[in-house]
């Protein structure tokens, strides 16, 4: 399936623009389904993107926000995706939106990989959007390279999956390639020349072991979106 690219000249730019393309996408699936589900990344690069779609006018409390991946951590841990969420997205305009947390009171993924599949479950599926990040090892999601649980995450036809990685802080949970794949619209977030050299390369033919972005590039069903900035 096709990449599809859109370059700024700013992250301002890339924030707004992206805002208002996934704003688009959450007030055509209410119109046409009376529902839409979002699923974000963490991490620093979407943070402007957030707070200019926190502020778009849309029906929030008909959207369903939830998380691509996140850490086996507290809520109120600076390293929570749920708590990077809530404190930037969650915010005006999008407070009334609903939104599943992938963490639950269990001591680790694996005892609560049950329970979040069933939350999960009960969002919009297909997800609306999902908006991706990628690190310099090549990961999106939790889908390290170097983990151990990775051949499943990017085979099995679960919704969710544990990760271990080595070599990132914190067990993790995960939407498997799969349930990334079912996307109506799917999108990768990235900025800085280092991202820009880990996408080119996983263009080119290769293992998805070696970069698991390149599931998302490879996968057939849907385009991806690729908003990059330097």
């Amino acid at each position: 399936m096709a990449v599809i690219e859109h370059l700024f000249d700013s992250p301002s730019e890339l924030d707004q623009a992206l805002a208002t393309r996934v704003g688009n996408v959450l007030r055509d699936a209410v119109a046409v389904r009376g529902q839409a589900s979002l699923a974000v990344s963490g991490g620093r690069t979407p943070l402007g993107f957030f707070k200019a779609l926190s502020q778009a006018a849309l029906p929030w409390s008909q959207i369903t926000i939830t998380l691509v991946d996140e850490r086996w951590v507290g809520a109120d841990h600076s390293d929570s995706n749920a708590k990077l969420v809530q404190d930037n997205l969650l915010q005006h305009a999008a407070s009334v939106a609903r939104f599943i947390p992938m963490k639950n009171a269990e001591p680790s993924p694996e005892a609560g990989l049950s329970a979040l599949t069933q939350a999960y479950a009960a969002a919009p599926f297909p997800f609306d959007a999902i908006i991706l990040g990628m690190g310099d090892d090549g990961h999106t999601a939790s889908l390290f390279p170097d983990a151990d649980e990775l051949a499943h995450g990017l085979s099995s036809q679960a919704l969710l999956c544990t990760v271990n990685p080595k070599h990132a802080p914190h067990p993790r949970m995960s939407l498997t390639a799969h349930s990334i794949s079912q996307a109506r619209h799917l999108f990768l977030h990235i900025s800085g020349a280092k991202k820009r050299e880990v996408f080119d390369q996983a263009q080119q033919a290769g293992p998805i072991e070696a970069l698991p972005i390149r599931f998302a590039i490879q996968q057939n069903k849907v385009p991806l979106h690729v908003y990059w900035t330097a």
